[in-house]
């Protein structure tokens, strides 16, 4: 059965195209058929990130909006067969998205894909709001640092209460993956430690990804870090991430440090799984 993963975070600049890229680079690595779908409408960076910003034809809105069929503007990826990208309009405006149209197009990738991940774009108009609207299951994107705690809470609550699965009464699966951490700044008290996030956001660890050029470097060569340097620290942070989604059982054990000011300060539970 098809999953639908929307992968989300309440502050831009956070990782959250890398990350969305990355997981379904690493998913698509490991055998299932993976369409990443863009729906950062009007910016669109998903593509310059996957390498295929030449190779854009149709995009998302044309399909939504029966310009084009739901083939001609799939994108398959040169270096790996079970991995294809629906891109964003780079012209249009995210009024051009409508919900009928977005369930339309979901419905019809399920019925080709195992894993259709959507590319929200930060925030909480409607272009996050559609791109979760559908999903079955939630990766929150978040820094160490107050703002993005702060804006990810935010987003699990509209995951909680603006999602097709909410309104009929089933839970949200959400995760956290944790990107950009510097563990020596966590401990000089510089940005909040793994257990201060994970007591506000009160919801399952998926990974953390450790500060990193190789990420940035992979981005603007316009390839996935897992495909790009499958060795590196990251590219294994964001293997072992899809495996864990895939049902795997995968060990995400972050220090253990000292309660900060921010665990009492937000004073939530944390949830580790």
């Amino acid at each position: 059965m098809s999953k639908v993963m929307v992968v989300t975070s309440g502050k831009g600049g956070v990782g959250k195209t890398t990350s969305c890229a990355s997981l379904g680079a690493a998913l698509a690595q490991a055998g299932r058929n993976v369409v990443v779908v863009d729906f950062d409408v009007g910016l669109r960076n998903l593509d310059l990130v996957m390498g295929a910003e030449r190779r854009v034809v149709f995009d998302l809105v044309n399909v939504v909006q029966g310009d084009a069929k739901l083939p001609q503007a799939l994108i398959r990826d040169k270096r790996i067969d079970t991995l294809s990208l629906l891109p964003a309009s780079q012209t249009r405006d995210k009024d051009a998205l409508t919900e009928e149209g977005v369930g339309r197009v979901i419905d019809e990738l399920r019925e080709k894909f195992d894993w259709i991940v959507c590319d929200s774009p930060a925030g909480i108009d409607k272009g996050a709001t559609l791109a979760m609207r559908f999903a079955d299951l939630a990766v929150v994107v978040a820094n160490p640092e107050v703002s993005s705690v702060r804006d990810s809470d935010r987003i699990i609550g509209l995951l909680d209460s603006k999602t097709r699965r909410a309104e009929s009464g089933e839970a949200m699966e959400k995760h956290l993956l944790l990107t950009r951490l510097d563990a020596a700044r966590a401990a000089r008290g510089e940005m909040m430690k793994v257990e201060d996030v994970l007591e506000v956001l009160a919801i399952p660890l998926l990974g953390t990804v450790a500060e990193s050029p190789d990420v940035l470097t992979a981005s603007n060569l316009g390839c996935p870090i897992t495909l790009h340097s499958p060795t590196s620290p990251a590219a294994r942070a964001y293997t072992a991430a899809a495996r864990k989604l895939l049902g795997e059982t995968v060990t995400v054990t972050p220090a253990r440090e000292k309660r900060g000011f921010m665990s009492l300060l937000f004073g939530k539970k944390a949830v580790l799984q």
